[in-house]
């Protein structure tokens, strides 16, 4: 195990009822708020509603940003800002999925940053200070509600780059919001927590019994209740363990001591930065195929998912063929639940591969579980068409 600090300062409130609890942080964090929320689905809940009628019974000013998109952009970003300062506010309550959420930490860092608040994520400033940021989650999916980090697309230049911007300071986790996210949403959701896991499971680190382990519970989790909630969209316990299970799939613990990878993630920004496409939808494409190129780094590795995550049975095959199986059980779960598994049910074809790979490697090689260039990323891409 790798020496580590841990911390992370999120207040998670969980459960049903729980909205309720935003009266309290009212305040505590004052009340003049700015409300950033996506396509207009908080409303269609009735979600939107319940939150008007807090504000009103608390007195407070309140500003919107709506219309965040699936991949939030640099544009909207900048609109936050504008409106943090001409209005003075307090704080942010993002409502929504990863997408709110990370849109709304860019606006927090960048309402009090003099410069471009691109500079975070071309790594050339840090966050030294954000104004107060809470979250009501209504998709499991991106752990945004419990970390720091922070996914923006800058549509001009066809760039997409994470930062590490701020924590929010708490997060509201009603499983009953989640409802009614439809069924590709879900399923995408379902796609991206596997795939946090995925990037902090491939690891050369040794003797990390309990990361692993933790690891390994969150797969098991997730995938059981995927199987649940897609029989059935409102069952309010396979809802509740996606929900826990994606905030605990990227908080920060998992990736306690262990040399995480996060290759796969740089590749499919580079094709949702070009094609605009559901991010969960890429990663259910590339990530088997990104395993069946690298699998040979740490067999022993592949072959202990294969068997403790998928229940493949060891008897009569050799480590090779254990770790394959496994990878075969990933991509035949995300058929399963109706994914996509290639870049072609998307309509991309192999006229942009080279513009894509570019893009993954903006600061230079990516992963760790092994070490990938731009003909890496090429041939991985080139797979998944």
């Amino acid at each position: 195990m790798n020496p580590f600090t841990f911390y992370n300062p999120t207040e998670l409130i969980f459960g049903k009822g729980q909205l309720e609890k935003l009266d309290e942080k009212i305040d505590q964090l004052g009340k003049r708020i700015l409300l950033v929320y996506g396509g207009g689905s908080i409303k269609r809940s009735g979600l939107y509603d319940k939150l008007q009628a807090i504000f009103e019974k608390k007195g407070c000013h309140v500003r919107e940003l709506a219309g965040v998109e699936p991949n939030p952009r640099l544009s909207t970003v900048k609109k936050g800002i504008s409106l943090i300062r001409e209005n003075e506010l307090d704080w942010i309550l993002a409502v929504g999925g990863g997408s709110v959420i990370d849109c709304s930490k860019a606006i927090a860092g960048g309402a009090l940053y003099d410069g471009d608040v691109w500079d975070f994520y071309e790594r050339k400033a840090k966050v030294e200070k954000a104004l107060p940021l809470g979250t009501v989650l209504t998709l499991a999916a991106t752990g945004s509600e419990m970390n720091k980090g922070s996914v923006i697309t800058n549509w001009e230049t066809q760039q997409k780059h994470g930062a590490s911007m701020t924590f929010p300071t708490f997060s509201i986790l009603d499983p009953e919001n989640t409802f009614t996210v439809p069924r590709n949403q879900t399923v995408y959701g379902i796609s991206d927590t596997l795939s946090h896991v995925f990037e902090q499971y491939f690891s050369h680190t040794k003797e990390i019994p309990l990361q692993t382990g933790f690891a390994e519970t969150i797969m098991k989790t997730v995938i059981e209740n995927a199987r649940k909630v897609l029989q059935n969209l409102e069952d309010y316990d396979a809802r509740a363990n996606l929900m826990l299970s994606s905030t605990f799939a990227l908080n920060g613990l998992l990736a306690t001591g262990v040399e995480t990878d996060w290759a796969t993630h740089s590749i499919e920004h580079a094709v949702s930065a070009v094609y605009d496409i559901p991010h969960g939808g890429g990663l259910a494409i590339i990530f088997p195929n990104w395993m069946k190129y690298v699998y040979k780094e740490n067999i022993p590795r592949f072959k202990r998912f294969a068997v403790e995550v998928w229940g493949v049975d060891p008897a009569g095959k050799t480590d090779e063929e254990i770790a394959l199986a496994g990878i075969d059980a990933v991509r035949a779960f995300f058929n399963e639940i109706g994914a996509p598994s290639r870049l072609a049910d998307y309509n991309i074809g192999d006229d942009k591969l080279d513009v894509m790979a570019e893009k993954a490697l903006p600061f230079g090689p990516i992963g760790n579980f092994k070490k990938l260039g731009k003909e890496d990323v090429r041939e991985i891409l080139k797979m998944s068409l």
